[in-house]
């Protein structure tokens, strides 16, 4: 790289650094609206994430950072390759910024913070209505966003390219129109076996302080480092910060352990991506996640094929006896590992088994296409909602509390978030095959405790290398092959067919 153009990137690191900090702080706010701030505080922090909001769109869309780029581009040939990434991946942001507004990013920014308190009181109540008008106009900011940032076909594809970029809603609906129907199979053979877990063993009262010791001591065991980390409460569980401040959240419920346990596993993953990316590149898209489908394979891994695993829990189990001495006293490991695998339709989506989650994904997905779109209206949300689960589950909600208002993200304005999940369930499935491919004695380990291998190849593979690929080519690049749902698909044929007894 030539001096001149060595200094012009030195001082675009700096610039594009200096605005992740900014964008970190963001975040911790965020994070404190949701676990420590009391509720008259609303008012007062929407008007600081409007503010660190503009900041942020200014600096992104600064003529200066423009024309750094425009330079870096041009001199391309003596660029390696992490500093094209961080090139590449830059221009995208600064492109899709420009196209939004200051004024209409305020402005979402202050009604993310209107609308969580108003989603957590309607919630509180179980009342849609109360959040129905905060709810209509955080969707009419997404969409004059993503008439802003424009799109090929339909405003949606424009909000989920923010999360999973180049993937649209057509390749969506492509993957579940395929998925739905092998899911489908597969619940139905489980409705129809004559086999059945014995479910009240983790419906039993399992008391908060051992919850909580328990569940620390399982994420350490998995790599989870406290010291660059924190675990507390809040409404709806998430993952904030990164690197050297990771704060998971998660619910706590004293009938049913495993609501709490595999929510502390999830978030915990996607903390170990967090904490693995490659520290040297913080602050820039080489040292970032690739997308939410990529980051929820890291969290679904965890929670669903090592967490629910037979071996984890041979390992795992004695260790769940000592906390819990008397709830699992006349309980065998074998008979936890079915408990804790019970399919069978569930309101909550992040309580639903392997099975069925997908379907909870796909009905979100096309409720929230329709919203954007104006097929449907907010008000009408209860009763689609319901219909939809009582379609694709079979069960209908007692509450909008267990229905319509279970999810935080609509209130946060996260419009295309949801696909990700089951994308991250397929990505999940495939990289987990290759792992078990590449690392030695693979299921001896875990059975052993041994986590550290399973975490270094993923650091390895899929956290170190950040944004270096695009989320597919990543899956390919890591597994031999393009994206492939039967990796899920047999995954789950594998794993239910002898706990259900049917071939």
């Amino acid at each position: 790289m030539q001096d001149e153009t060595r200094e012009r990137y030195e001082e675009f690191l700096t610039a594009i650094r200096e605005t992740h900090a900014i964008q970190s702080a963001q975040g911790i706010l965020s994070w404190d609206m949701h676990t420590k701030m009391p509720p008259g505080g609303a008012g007062l922090r929407g008007t600081q994430l409007a503010a660190l909001t503009g900041i942020v769109h200014d600096r992104i869309t600064d003529d200066r950072l423009h024309d750094q780029l425009r330079q870096l581009e041009e001199a391309r040939d003596e660029l390696d390759v992490d500093a094209r990434v961080n090139v590449r991946e830059m221009r995208r942001a600064v492109d899709r910024a420009r196209k939004v507004p200051r004024e209409l990013q305020q402005q979402i920014s202050r009604t993310q913070s209107e609308a969580q308190q108003a989603w957590v009181a309607a919630k509180q109540k179980a009342d849609f209505a109360q959040f129905a008008p905060v709810l209509e106009k955080m969707m009419e900011l997404r969409r004059r966003e993503a008439d802003a940032i424009g799109y090929e076909t339909i405003p949606y594809d424009a909000l989920l390219d923010g999360y999973e970029p180049y993937m649209t809603s057509a390749e969506i609906e492509r993957i579940f129109a395929g998925l739905r129907p092998r899911l489908v199979e597969i619940a139905e053979r489980i409705r129809d076996a004559e086999v059945s877990p014995r479910r009240e063993i983790v419906r039993r009262h399992f008391p908060r302080p051992q919850q909580e010791q328990f569940g620390l001591w399982v994420i350490r065991r998995l790599g989870f480092d406290l010291s660059r980390g924190r675990v507390d409460t809040a409404p709806h569980p998430f993952t904030s910060g990164g690197h050297g401040d990771t704060r998971l959240t998660l619910r706590y419920d004293e009938s049913y352990l495993p609501g709490t346990l595999f929510g502390l596993i999830h978030e915990a993953g996607h903390g170990l991506y967090d904490q693995g990316l490659d520290p040297a590149h913080h602050g820039t898209p080489r040292g970032e996640s690739v997308s939410l489908g990529i980051h929820e394979s890291q969290s679904r891994m965890w929670e669903n094929l090592v967490g629910r695993s037979l071996p984890f829990w041979k390992f795992a189990f004695p260790f769940l006896q000592a906390f819990f001495p008397e709830q699992t006293a006349d309980v065998t490991v074998e008979e936890w590992y079915a408990a804790v695998n019970d399919v069978r339709p569930s309101l909550i989506r992040v309580e639903a088994d392997e099975v069925t989650y997908n379907l909870h994904i796909i009905l979100r997905f096309e409720i929230e296409k329709a919203l954007l779109d104006r097929t449907i209206e907010v008000a009408d949300l209860p009763g689609i909602w319901n219909e939809k689960m009582r379609a694709y589950l079979g069960i209908t909600p007692e509450s909008d509390a267990v229905g319509v208002l279970q999810d935080v993200h609509w209130s946060m304005g996260l419009v295309g978030y949801f696909p990700t999940y089951a994308l991250g369930n397929l990505y999940a499935a495939q990289l987990f095959a290759a792992a078990q491919k590449g690392i030695p004695d693979f299921w001896a380990r875990i059975e052993g405790g041994e986590f550290q291998p399973l975490l270094a190849w993923l650091q390895e593979k899929i956290h170190r290398p950040g944004m270096t690929d695009r989320a597919t080519e990543l899956v390919e690049r890591v597994s031999g092959e393009a994206p492939n749902p039967d990796y899920l698909i047999d995954h789950l044929r594998g794993k239910f067919a002898p706990l259900y007894g049917w071939a």
